[in-house]
């Protein structure tokens, strides 16, 4: 066979071109493995496979759950009711006194049993149920409020270990829905707080509680869906509260799961949990207490036996641009005093600081020491970063005039005594 000299230089051009490709490709290649074996751990975490990545999640959330479990706690509600209570139908309280957010209907009040007479027998029955958490070694307790508002009751600390406990109420949060109990017991595990002012959205986050009552330390699993949520809780018997800068979450949170922890992937408490929507509304959205509005409370009744809380004395409707704009309202920002959703609840409390100075209903607190009071810096919040005896200055919006006002903060009424 004879090749043309047009042939011969169409396959000397295509032998070079080939050594020059393998040549090219293998030092990409060479590179390439260079760069991987250089990378930060960070950037192999973000080539691992999806299943790589699932598992390491499920075992960061194992150990999370494994490392809280000893330190949760069920509390049981008893109380004394009439003998013929069980026979007469279900049980009068079945769950804590749970709260759902910003409900427009209100649950049905479950009937609240009445006192007896003293001719009526009474038998000692659990009525309700709720969750906690140890905060010292030495029986301190973290719950909700609501779990342990009940003074006529008597509660019980169930630990992991199924060991019972006698609890006392040593402090009702009288701002926020946190109380603190104190049982006889030594060398208990605890949990680790974390920083809630680091949480981020998105974030994966466990709840641990005694759902409905029955469940003990029931585990559920979500991500946080809203941060510095500002929402009014309600309770079935018509009770509401203000929960400041909440936590939004998807994780289940059921009746029973008051005053539990809620956990990020490292182990350590970000919140408690405390409210929900309704059950009716299809879509459960859960809410929780960020975990650094209970670190002040808890080291106030370590110090004092008591929380020690700073005190101005009304309430009142934090003011958006939308209620400005609807209510035809001359200011766009502050918190305008107001009585509460319940009846009896007046704007500013007879004998506050706040009644001290003169404050009146539908007066609008602008600024406290030059800050304006607005949703990311509530006059909660502002309040709960002073103690009892300072004074501050309000700039206050009062029937079509701006002054000034000082007041001097005095302290929170311990509900507990």
């Amino acid at each position: 066979m004879s090749w043309t000299k047009q042939q011969t230089l169409t396959l000397f051009i295509a032998f070079w071109m080939s050594v020059l490709f393998g040549a090219v490709a293998g030092g990409t290649a060479g590179w390439l493995m260079v760069q991987v074996a250089q990378l930060r751990p960070a950037d192999q975490t973000a080539m691992r496979t999806p299943e790589a990545v699932v598992k390491s999640m499920d075992d960061a959330t194992i150990m999370a759950v494994n490392s809280a479990f000893p330190a949760v706690v069920s509390i049981a509600i008893s109380k004394e009711v009439r003998s013929f209570a069980q026979s007469t139908g279900p049980d009068i309280f079945p769950f804590d006194d749970f709260f759902y957010f910003n409900h427009p209907f209100l649950q049905q009040p479950v009937p609240q049993q009445e006192l007896p007479d003293k001719d009526d027998e009474t038998e000692k029955m659990v009525v309700g149920g709720g969750s906690g958490f140890i905060m010292t070694s030495d029986g301190m307790i973290l719950t909700n409020r609501h779990v342990v508002d009940d003074p006529e009751a008597e509660y019980t600390v169930k630990l992991a270990d199924d060991r019972e406990f006698d609890a006392k109420v040593l402090a009702k949060d009288p701002v926020h829905d946190m109380a603190v109990l104190k049982i006889d017991a030594h060398d208990l595990p605890i949990l680790q707080l974390g920083d809630s002012d680091a949480l981020r959205l998105g974030q994966t986050v466990i709840a641990i509680g005694n759902v409905f009552a029955e469940y003990q330390n029931t585990v559920t699993k979500g991500i946080v869906s809203g941060i510095n949520r500002r929402v009014t809780a309600r309770d079935g018997f018509g009770q509401a509260e203000v929960l400041e800068e909440a936590i939004q979450i998807d994780a289940a949170i059921n009746p029973g799961n008051s005053g539990g922890p809620l956990l990020d992937l490292s182990g350590q408490v970000i919140g408690i949990n405390t409210a929900t929507s309704d059950p009716s509304w299809g879509q459960l959205i859960g809410f929780a207490i960020p975990i650094n509005q209970a670190k002040r409370m808890v080291e106030s009744v370590q110090k004092y036996g008591r929380i020690v809380r700073p005190w101005l004395g009304v309430r009142y409707i934090l003011i958006t641009k939308e209620i400005a704009e609807r209510n035809h309202l001359e200011v766009d920002h502050g918190a305008l005093i107001g009585p509460g959703s319940n009846s009896g609840d007046l704007a500013v409390i007879p004998g506050s600081p706040a009644d001290k100075a003169g404050l009146v209903e539908n007066d609008i607190i602008l600024e406290i020491n030059g800050e304006k009071i607005r949703e990311n810096n509530s006059l909660a919040r502002s309040i709960a970063e002073r103690v009892p005896g300072d004074t501050i200055t309000l700039k206050i919006y009062h029937k079509g005039e701006v002054m000034e006002v000082d007041v001097i903060l005095g302290e929170f009424p311990d509900e507990t005594q």
